[in-house]
């Protein structure tokens, strides 16, 4: 079986053994546990955390990145996801969101009162390291250093400059100022929402991918999340969640055979509406598979190990009773 980035005319694909594509999940799984984990922060058990990952990783991630990369359903239907927009993103977002509601609000927690970053610096030491490894996880993904790689790579910066400098502009808008914080936000959402589409579109669908993720997202955390107080603690439904729909649809608007060859597939820009069909279904499949599975799988974790630590171990903080470490010494 071929692997799906034969579909874009990657021809080098074929000196990679089979061994590469199983290795997929060595490397995803860790970046796909992590917006999980995030929804969460200081509620949960590590121990029991780890158990519902291991679950996660296993009746989540492998089935869908079957459907989609291993000649399942959506790949035979023709669903786009060139580095893991549906498989990763979506699930892991709608995840988070599945997470926050069955695990519940923090004790503190308060609507509209966000808890500001404790070190501003290294949000953005780690937004940095995330944007340069991005052009592997993306360019990388055509398993092959030519020109598909090349677009991948070049998108992949177009989409999060634009989305970055979009949330800035925002939040100067709306809130007075620009934050970097609030610029951050909005390079993850633009990484995030080209992930599937960095090997079907060109520059102008980068950047309109970019600046309208970002005008979702931003509204998703500033005003979805306050309206309907749900405690996710680091946006990961308002940011992964919400950018992997949106790059996911907007796949099926803005690839073009630039990119993708001339018998390649083109989104509903360039007059192939049905394209646009199959992501949205695409979409709709990976959203009501993570949400069902999530709940199973978070149910039974709950029911034998329980997940959730207890109020005054959530108080005090997870770093002592958790890991017998402190990560400050005042």
């Amino acid at each position: 079986m071929l692997p799906p980035w034969h579909r874009f005319g990657c021809h080098h694909a074929n000196r990679y053994s089979r061994a590469h594509f199983r290795d997929v999940p060595v490397y995803v799984c860790p970046h796909y546990s992590s917006p999980d984990s995030r929804c969460i922060r200081r509620a949960c058990q590590v121990q029991r955390l780890c158990t519902f990952h291991r679950s996660l990783g296993h009746h989540r991630l492998s089935p869908y990145g079957h459907w989609v990369w291993g000649g399942g359903f959506l790949q035979e239907m023709g669903a786009i996801d060139f580095a893991g927009g549906t498989v990763v993103h979506i699930n892991a977002g709608v995840a988070a969101l599945v997470m926050a509601l069955c695990v519940g609000k923090r004790d503190d927690y308060r609507a509209g009162h966000p808890i500001t970053p404790h070190n501003i610096t290294f949000v953005f030491m780690g937004m940095s390291f995330l944007w340069l490894g991005w052009f592997g996880f993306n360019a990388g993904s055509g398993l092959a250093a030519d020109g598909l790689a090349a677009n991948a790579f070049l998108v992949t910066h177009v989409a999060t400059a634009a989305a970055a400098t979009t949330w800035m502009l925002i939040d100067w808008i709306v809130n007075k100022k620009p934050t970097t914080v609030g610029a951050c936000t909005g390079a993850v959402a633009g990484l995030v929402a080209i992930t599937p589409a960095a090997g079907s579109t060109d520059i102008l669908g980068a950047f309109c991918i970019g600046v309208i993720s970002t005008i979702v997202c931003f509204f998703m955390v500033a005003v979805v999340k306050e309206k309907f107080k749900y405690d996710d603690a680091l946006d990961a439904f308002g940011v992964h969640g919400m950018g992997g729909i949106l790059g996911s649809v907007l796949t099926g608007v803005f690839a073009t055979r630039y990119v993708t060859g001339a018998e390649g597939v083109q989104g509903a820009l360039y007059g192939d509406w049905h394209q646009l069909w199959v992501q949205v279904v695409a979409t709709v499949v990976s959203i009501i598979y993570s949400i069902v599975v999530t709940y199973i799988i978070f149910k039974v974790v709950d029911k034998t190990v329980g997940v959730r630590v207890d109020k005054r171990v959530e108080e005090e903080g997870l770093d002592i009773y958790e890991h017998g470490e402190s990560a400050y010494s005042n």
